[in-house]
């Protein structure tokens, strides 16, 4: 069965803003070269739904939704599991994850990375 990712952010129009997010998924996509990943936004798309149409276009049968945030708020608690319950397809299984940035390896990275500058 086919594996699929797709990272999910915030959103903004600012271009610029994006650039992390699009660097993270390549990276992913570099590390799992037999998962289709993709990137989409709450906010000025492409949307969750758009993203996981592509990945079962591309055979993906089990799709892992990431949540790129650092903390459960309103739109992990509650935008993203009706995203991902509109987003579902029959025949493919879409698994929501805690957020990012509550996996302990993330925190200390993030730590380490701010202590750096010190």
């Amino acid at each position: 069965m086919k594996q699929g990712i797709v990272l999910v952010a915030h959103g903004s129009r600012d271009p610029e803003w994006s650039r992390p997010f699009e660097r993270l998924a390549r990276s992913v996509a570099e590390k799992l070269p037999a998962v289709s990943v993709g990137l989409a936004f709450l906010e000025h798309g492409p949307s969750l739904d758009e993203i996981v149409g592509a990945l079962i276009a591309k055979g993906a049968a089990s799709i892992r939704v990431v949540p790129v945030f650092l903390g459960q708020g309103g739109h992990v608690k509650d935008d993203l599991p009706r995203l991902v319950r509109e987003a579902a397809r029959p025949g493919t299984n879409l698994f929501l994850e805690q957020p990012i940035g509550e996996q302990p390896q993330v925190i200390e990275a993030i730590a380490s990375a701010i202590a750096s500058a010190c």
